[in-house]
């Protein structure tokens, strides 16, 4: 990865800091960090994401709490789906890929179990919030 370029949005980049620093969210929540590289910038990127995991397999969830866009985070997983996942001090690398179908309906009801906001946030906004799943790189 390239040079690490904290995020501009005050509480993201406390919470990643808390995060590294003690495996934990600050306010105790269920999350992993995502660590992309940025589309435009070419820099290191990291973003907080709640957890969502189902037998050792992760997905995040491009919610953007509801809005009308996607997340930067996505759009930088689209330009280069190799990521890495720190689920509390565990940092592995993962190859991201966006699900549709059934795959994405029994990702989405497991997100939706794992963090009920993201019901909210769909009905929200007109877009179809994707949901990424991510593969482990051997």
């Amino acid at each position: 990865m390239t040079g690490y370029g904290p995020s501009p949005v005050d509480w993201v980049r406390e919470e990643v800091e808390h995060y590294e620093r003690t495996g934990t969210a600050a306010d105790g929540r269920s999350i992993v960090v995502l660590t992309t590289i940025g589309a435009r910038s070419g820099l290191t990127r990291k973003t907080p994401l709640m957890r969502v995991a189902s037998r050792g397999v992760y997905s995040v969830i491009a919610s953007q709490g509801g809005r009308s866009n996607h997340p930067h985070w996505y759009a930088n997983v689209l330009a280069d789906p190799h990521v890495l996942l720190q689920d509390g001090f565990v940092r592995r690398p993962y190859l991201a890929r966006e699900v549709t179908g059934r795959e994405r309906t029994r990702w989405w009801n497991i997100a939706c179990v794992a963090f009920p906001s993201y019901a909210d946030y769909q009905s929200k906004t007109s877009r179809r919030i994707p949901v990424i799943v991510l593969d482990p790189v051997t």
